[in-house]
């Protein structure tokens, strides 16, 4: 498989875990607006960061310098106020990408810790 930038990774690990927290929201309301709400509350940064604490014991040490590596990426100028936050939350979104594409078993693993959290 072709490699790609941490960039790339957390891009595509920002569109999956939306899409794994929507699959997982669409059956809590029907109201869009409580839906929105729910939604947005578990794809924001802070949200996000609060996830990758919860998983560092799990994570492997190329897991690990996978996070180390992409925390260190430079952050737009518009998120600086937050900077902490948002290096955290583009590591957890860098590995969801990376699972997603190079390794569908330890992505479901990793799901099923965060499901078993979130319930």
């Amino acid at each position: 498989m072709q490699e790609i930038n941490l960039r790339n990774y957390a891009y595509l690990g920002d569109a999956v875990w939306e899409l794994f927290i929507r699959k997982r929201t669409i059956f809590a309301t029907n109201n869009a607006k409580k839906l929105h709400q729910l939604t947005t509350s578990m794809v924001k940064t802070q949200f996000q960061c609060d996830l990758l604490l919860f998983l560092d014991e799990y994570l492997t040490e190329e897991e690990q310098e996978l996070v180390r590596r992409a925390r260190n990426l430079p952050i737009p100028v518009g998120r600086r106020s937050i900077q902490q936050e948002y290096r955290q939350s583009t590591a957890f979104e860098a590995l969801i990408g990376w699972w997603y594409l190079n390794d569908k078993r330890r992505y479901d693993y990793i799901l099923g810790l965060i499901e078993g959290k979130l319930l």
